[in-house]
């Protein structure tokens, strides 16, 4: 999708602007380089510090990408487009607007990952916020500054489960970034209303704690009442600064995740994407794989490898679209088999929690499948269950064997298999394995982008079940509409507005997903899905169809030069 840069209709008035000189050019949200007209360069004092030519938007995109390619790994290209977005938001939104499939994997999985562990080697300048344990006391001073008036999105994270790579630490602010680049680039969001937290408890992760150049708090990870007290402390001051912001948990613990979204779903408007946006994701992508193969959702089995919370959201929200379809909760319940570390979820397990209950396997439907340890295995699972679809948020690299595939794929015509986690490296199986142990026969959706595989001589391309389809548009339909809430139908509302935009819809031969140069139109498609369904829920702050319209383009910001007038 090629998305014009030039400045929309309506959109094309002066912005007053009170920096001058060099203060000017180091704003990244107002600085335009060698793009700065000369009457702005008389207005703003900025002959001398600007090369002589003046230049368009279109020829800094030119030059930045000859630049970018130039760079010779994938960390070093995140690390230019990190220092880009640190100089100029505008050109930076812009590259990655007009080159999504070839910079998302860059700005974010999997190589965001390596830049959240190399975190501290390439921090220069502030960007976020960082709210640390020693500064608790602080915090709502520091929310309080008028710089932050305009904040009307938030992700925030504790660092602590980066991707599958654990505890980062500080590290892990490169996650909040990322994520708020994609609520601008794919939702449209104006950068000015985004703000990234990272909310330093310190970390657990030696390597970081013995570094000399670690930038975080060198303390061990604090738990327990005193973590509790200092998250509440961070959510109290946001509220009382923003009352209708919206807050996105991103990359907190399993042991926390589920347990903070549930505390606080009900104090402001909030959601956990790595819950919820992986649940829509993956919702939409196996309906998706369904389409293919003709086999109605309530009859599929499916296994999903990694039961906390990531697999208990994508459970839940399949489960409520199997409902739809008729079934009774206790049926539709029964088409899961969820594994965690200790192996197949069953309700003669003593360690279970309040979310795996419901989904537990009866003992006396498993009792002949057990190895002579007593525990079941994905083999195992394969062998007796025999499922049609096999789902991984484990963060565990491999996991999905060839014995385990294969067997698989001797019960299943079409097995639909997703290993979802990232980055790369923790991928549970790569795709070409996965078809080379298939027969060619399997559906696959990964978390992170794989080069297409082989099959039979011919290239295929592989979807990337990726966020990114999901929470930008879920974002841009929760701050149009003003939503007081994030509801479960909210959520379900975005997987509904990808699945009527699945190119299998049209083409059963097509890709599972649309092409990621769409996900920016998709994105606001899903972001009037969300409005809409945010006011059935009686949660939105819009009178109606037409304000929540208005509302969604007032909230789409293109990534233009805007004329400058001195304030």
């Amino acid at each position: 999708m090629a998305t014009s840069l030039q400045s929309p209709p309506g959109k094309a008035s002066s912005r007053r602007v009170a920096l001058s000189g060099f203060d000017l050019i180091n704003s990244p949200r107002l600085n335009k380089g060698t793009a700065f007209t000369d009457h702005e360069r008389d207005l703003f004092s900025l002959h001398g510090l600007l090369p002589p030519h003046v230049g368009t938007l279109e020829e800094q995109l030119e030059r930045r990408m000859q630049a970018l390619e130039n760079e010779i790994t994938p960390f070093n290209k995140y690390a230019f487009l990190r220092d880009l977005q640190d100089i100029n938001e505008t050109l930076f939104h812009a590259l990655i607007v007009r080159n999504v499939e070839k910079l998302l994997p860059l700005v974010y999985t999997p190589t965001v990952g390596e830049g959240c562990q190399r975190f501290s080697e390439i921090w220069r300048k502030p960007r976020g916020l960082f709210l640390s344990h020693p500064n608790r006391d602080r915090i709502a001073q520091i929310l309080s500054h008028p710089r932050y008036d305009g904040i009307r999105c938030i992700v925030v994270s504790d660092g602590e489960r980066i991707l599958g790579l654990g505890d980062q630490g500080a590290g892990g602010m490169g996650i909040p970034i990322g994520k708020m680049a994609l609520y601008t680039a794919l939702g449209g969001i104006h950068p000015e209303h985004c703000l990234p937290i990272l909310l330093d408890v310190g970390t657990d992760n030696e390597e970081r704690l013995k570094s000399p150049i670690y930038v975080g708090w060198r303390h061990p990870r604090v738990r327990g009442q005193e973590y509790d007290d200092f998250v509440d402390t961070f959510v109290q001051a946001v509220r009382a600064r923003w009352p209708h912001v919206l807050l996105q948990w991103e990359d907190f613990a399993g042991s926390n995740a589920a347990r903070l979204l549930a505390r606080y779903r009900n104090q402001l408007c909030t959601f956990n994407d790595d819950i919820q946006g992986t649940a829509a994701i993956a919702t939409a992508t196996l309906i998706s794989a369904i389409n293919v193969t003709g086999v109605p959702l309530e009859k599929q089995r499916i296994v999903v490898f990694g039961f906390g919370s990531a697999g208990l959201g994508i459970t839940g929200l399949l489960t409520q679209f199997i409902e739809d379809r008729g079934i009774g909760s206790e049926q539709a319940r029964a088409c899961f088999y969820g594994i965690d570390q200790y192996g197949l979820v069953t309700a003669s397990r003593a360690n279970l929690t309040a979310g795996q209950l419901p989904y537990a396997r009866k003992e006396e439907e498993v009792r002949g499948w057990r190895q002579p340890d007593g525990s079941v295995g994905l083999v195992d699972l394969m062998r007796h269950a025999r499922p049609t679809v096999l789902i991984g948020v484990s963060g565990q690299g491999g996991a999905f064997t060839e014995e385990a595939v294969r067997e698989m794929a001797r019960h299943a015509e079409r097995p639909v298999i997703f290993p979802l986690s990232n980055p790369t490296s923790r991928s549970e199986a790569t795709p070409q394995e996965l078809m080379d142990w298939t027969g060619g026969r399997a559906l696959v959706g990964t978390g992170s982008p794989f080069e297409p595989v082989n099959v039979g001589g011919r290239r295929v391309s592989v979807a990337q079940t990726n966020n990114s389809y999901i929470f930008p548009g879920l974002a841009l339909g929760i701050v149009a509409s003003r939503a007081r809430h994030v509801t479960d139908s909210m959520v379900k509302a975005a997987a509904t507005g990808l699945v009527r935009h699945l190119p299998t819809r049209r083409n059963t031969e097509g890709s599972l997903l649309p092409e990621l140069s769409e996900a920016r139109s998709l994105g606001r498609l899903i972001g009037e899905a969300v409005g809409r369904q945010a006011m059935l829920d009686g949660e939105a702050q819009v009178a109606g169809e037409d304000e929540l319209m208005r509302a969604i383009g007032d909230n789409i910001w293109e990534p233009v030069y805007e004329p400058y007038e001195r304030a």
